[in-house]
Formats: structure tokens, C-alpha cells, sequence
């Protein structure tokens, strides 16, 4: 395992500050109040997990998992903020009458798949670290997040967002986070955090996919597609496919994210726009892994896990260090002049990230 001299968990949440910002100006109290006591919410949060990472007060987990088998419990909050809440359901137990904590349950199992099964990695730590999810946390919550520990799961407001356990790539993308959290420890701030981000839309989508059996040509490579509710005019958070055009409403306005570095988003906002500016290497994985077919976690989820995983990948490291690393492990791993290689430099160059 490698973490760059510690690991340093932050609070990850799925809904980006921006969205959340704009719901919480909305002259509207349905909608402007479910997202003000999110975003105060979030802000405790991340405020505790800042102090617990700066004073070490986490208490490491004293159990594993079976390395062929993952190890879960689902709590439920009842609504409240205590965390973890009630176990309602532990490794192996039959399903039980509330969807949500049977999806909760379903996608900690197809996460822990996916990572073993294509990567041999023994759950996000690489060590068997146990999956805690909690479900229906506080009241009108509009978000999920990883708090560094564990996934938390909100019910949405039902205006603008439902469950967030409808969507297995939204339970991948936040594990995914742990992942990181033990591997390269990316900064949360800037280039490195919108890896970061892009790191866990990777890998969220890795998940749906594989639990579906798609290909990269049948993906529809959305991220949170299925969480906005019906009357919100938008497909998901966030495309892979096609950044900047998950939604567009009169509400939540339109998608910001860029797909290629001519449209880079310089902000101080939301960590120096990491789920904005995610989508220049989200697209570029797109690219990479529709240009090379079939299942995309066999050959571009397997160079970008590489990255990840394989300890040259800086906690500060910007778009171009990352572009160059991917080459360097699709050509160690595929050689040279191979189709993986070419896949990847066309799709640095596309969004218009210089390989070093």
C-alpha cells in the first residue's frame, strides 16, 4: 500500500458545493431549505473530518474481511446525524424490506467485485478493510458522501433529489475515494483534487458497467444518472461522455464542466473547481476507453488503476504528470506501438493535455 507518507482521509461528498449553492438561493423553500441545511451540514462535516485528520482521532478498524469476500454492515440513521446508526443488516444476512439498505448492501458488494476481480485488490485498502454504509442519514438530505471511514447515504428532498442509493456508480464513485485516500492520497485542491474526483467518476463507472455486463460502447457513461427526480430537467450530475451536458434546468442551471483544457474553469470555489474540472480527465478516459472497445475495465480502467496504484502518482500531481504516467504504464504493461499506447496519447491530446 502506498500513501505518500500517511494517508490523509478528507469528506467527499457526490452533489457538488456549486449545485447546492444555487438550490440555496432559490426563492423557493422547498428547494432553498433542503440545500442550506445540507450545506450546513457538509460544512460540519468536513470540519470534523479536518479535525480528526489533524489529531489522528479515528480509531482504526479491528476486523477484516476474508480477502475473496467482502465484510458489510449497514446501519440506518433514522433520520438523524448520529453516525453509524442502527445495524440493520450484516454480511451474509437475507435482504429485508427497506430497498435502500438492500441497494446500500448490493453496492458495497459490486464495488469490492469490481476491485478484486479486475485488479486483485482485497476491498479499498487492499487489506480487507470492512464496508460501513449508513442509510436515510438527517432529513431532506441532498447528498452521499465518504467521510474517510465510511458511506453515507441521504434520502434527497424529492424535489431535486432522490435516493442516493439508486445509483451503484454514486456507491463506487465515493469508495473509490477510499481507494485513493490509501493509494496516491491526492490533494483535495485544484488539479490534484479534480483527479481526484475524475479518479472516483472513473471508477464509479467502472462499477455500473461491470455490474451490468457492458461494454464501453453500451455505457452510457453518466455519473448519478437516476438521482435527480423527475421533474428536473437533466440526465445525472455529470457526463463522461459528453461534460456539460447532464442537465440544464431552470433550477439547477446548466452543467459547468469542461471537456477539454480550453475551457478550464479557474475558481476558488468548491476546492479550485474540483467537480468542475474533473471533466477534462473524465472525458479522456472516455475517449481512451472507447477508442480501444470492449470491456473497459480490462484495458483502460487497468492502465489508470496502474496510476494509481503504482506509487510514481504525486499527492500535487497535475494533469500533465498524469497524462504522462498513463502512457508510461499503458506502455509497460501493453508495450509499444500497441493500440492501448496510441489510445491513450490521442485522448491527452484530444481534451488538450500535454504529455510530459
Amino acid at each position: 500500500m502506498t500513501t505518500h507518507g500517511g494517508f490523509e482521509p478528507v469528506f467527499c461528498t457526490v452533489v457538488p458545493p456549486h449545485v447546492l449553492h444555487r438550490l440555496a438561493r432559490n426563492d423557493d423553500p422547498a428547494l432553498s431549505g433542503p440545500a442550506r441545511r445540507t450545506l450546513v451540514r457538509d460544512g460540519e462535516l468536513r470540519a470534523a473530518r479536518s479535525l480528526t485528520t489533524e489529531f489522528r482521532l479515528a480509531a482504526a478498524p479491528t476486523a477484516k474481511a476474508p480477502s475473496d469476500r467482502p465484510l458489510r454492515t449497514v446501519y440506518d440513521a433514522g433520520h438523524g446525524t448520529d453516525l453509524p446508526g442502527a445495524k440493520v443488516r450484516g454480511e451474509g444476512e437475507d435482504p429485508g424490506r427497506d430497498a435502500t439498505v438492500n441497494r446500500a448492501y448490493s453496492g458495497l458488494g459490486s464495488t469490492f467485485e469490481l476491485f478484486l476481480k479486475a485488479y486483485g485488490r482485497h476491498s479499498i485498502d487492499g487489506d480487507g478493510l470492512p464496508l460501513d454504509a449508513t442509510v436515510h442519514y438527517d432529513r431532506d438530505y441532498n447528498n452521499a458522501f465518504w467521510n474517510g471511514e465510511q458511506m453515507v447515504f441521504g434520502d434527497g428532498d424529492g424535489e431535486i433529489f432522490v435516493d442516493f442509493t439508486n445509483s451503484v456508480d454514486v456507491i463506487g464513485h465515493e469508495l473509490a475515494h477510499g481507494v485513493t485516500q490509501y493509494t496516491a492520497n491526492l490533494t483535495y485542491y485544484g488539479q490534484p483534487g479534480a483527479l481526484n474526483e475524475s479518479m472516483s467518476d472513473v471508477f464509479g463507472s467502472l462499477i455500473k458497467q461491470y455490474t451490468l455486463g457492458q461494454t464501453a460502447a453500451e455505457a452510457d457513461w453518466l455519473i448519478g444518472a437516476g438521482l435527480l427526480a423527475p421533474g428536473v430537467t437533466g440526465q445525472a450530475l455529470r457526463s463522461m461522455k459528453a461534460p456539460g451536458t447532464a442537465y440544464d434546468d431552470d433550477v439547477l442551471g446548466k452543467d459547468p464542466q469542461p471537456a477539454t483544457m480550453d475551457d478550464y474553469v479557474r475558481t476558488g470555489r468548491d476546492n479550485g473547481g474540483v467537480h468542475i474540472n474533473s471533466g477534462i480527465p473524465n472525458h479522456a478516459f472516455y475517449l481512451a476507453a472507447t477508442a480501444l472497445g470492449g470491456f473497459a475495465w480490462e484495458k483502460a480502467g487497468q492502465i489508470w488503476y496502474d496510476v494509481l496504484t503504482g506509487g510514481e502518482l504525486r499527492e500535487r500531481a497535475f494533469f500533465t504528470d498524469f497524462a504522462g504516467l498513463t502512457v508510461k504504464a499503458a506502455r509497460e504493461r501493453f508495450g509499444d506501438g500497441g493500440e492501448e499506447l496510441l489510445a491513450v496519447e490521442k485522448a491527452w491530446e484530444r481534451v488538450g493535455v500535454r504529455i510530459l
